[in-house]
């Protein structure tokens, strides 16, 4: 039996939240400092095997963009392991990580670059890349002269193009007009049916997560409320949130 891609155990995360820069500035220096902490994960452990596309449901603030920036160690844990055995591609801020300065191509080599690859695989995907993003002669253009959509279209052509083992999606397949964004639907496709590429995914849409997923993980309140087949999972989800939504409804009332 193959190890699991992604792993974690006993896994918390804690947010220091302070007042303003004075409070964080004075915090460095004193211990004596009182802020306020907010647990975003409570102590979850759970296993991803290879190949398995999974989507994670829950409301704002549940927990599911803090998982997915752990595993991308845009941020880690404050207590527990996280393990992960493979390349991961995220489709998280596309926009995230160019250098304004350079052309669109020179940003190419440099999130390749950042993402482990060597500069022949980067240069061999170079062209599938390019002509994923279709950007034109904007292509050898420095990136701060693109609009937002086209710096997006040029993020997801390379984090979907690399040849991940991993991908990491958070809402981001509505990048750019219609038919883009099914050219990107039928690109995370093909990655799942053909490359057995292990997604993990953060959507507020269960016919997305229909779509893509078989599992499905759904979180509240920093814990997983519950993990199984996606469709049971959605059934789950829907359930939070109408008990979310008759709370807000009562404490509109009362107010």
């Amino acid at each position: 039996m193959s190890e699991p891609i992604v792993e974690f155990k006993n896994v918390s995360k804690r947010y220091k939240l302070y007042s303003g820069n004075r409070q964080k500035l004075m915090a460095i220096f004193s211990k004596r400092v009182k802020v306020k902490t907010k647990d975003a994960i409570k102590g979850i452990s759970f296993k991803v095997e290879p190949g398995e596309s999974v989507a994670l449901l829950g409301k704002n603030g549940a927990g599911k963009s803090t998982i997915l920036k752990m595993i991308t160690e845009v941020c880690f844990p404050t207590e527990g392991e996280i393990i992960v055995n493979g390349r991961v591609s995220a489709l998280l801020e596309l926009t995230a990580g160019f250098d304004p300065e350079l052309t669109g191509r020179e940003n190419i080599y440099l999130r390749g670059t950042t993402m482990g690859l060597k500069k022949e695989e980067i240069k061999a995907l170079e062209p599938e890349i390019i002509e994923f993003a279709d950007i034109g002669e904007y292509v050898d253009q420095p990136v701060r002269s693109y609009s937002s959509g086209m710096k997006s279209r040029l993020g997801f052509a390379i984090n979907a193009n690399v040849r991940p083992e991993i991908l990491i999606v958070d809402e981001a397949l509505s990048v750019g007009d219609a038919t883009f964004r099914q050219k990107c639907l039928d690109k995370v496709n093909k990655l799942i049916a053909d490359e057995n590429v292990t997604l993990l995914l953060v959507t507020h849409s269960t016919n997305m997560a229909r779509q893509f997923c078989k599992r499905g993980m759904v979180l509240d309140g920093g814990k997983i409320a519950f993990d199984g087949t996606v469709d049971e999972a959605i059934e789950k989800y829907d359930s939070i949130m109408k008990k979310a939504a008759e709370k807000k409804k009562k404490e509109a009332v009362l107010k």
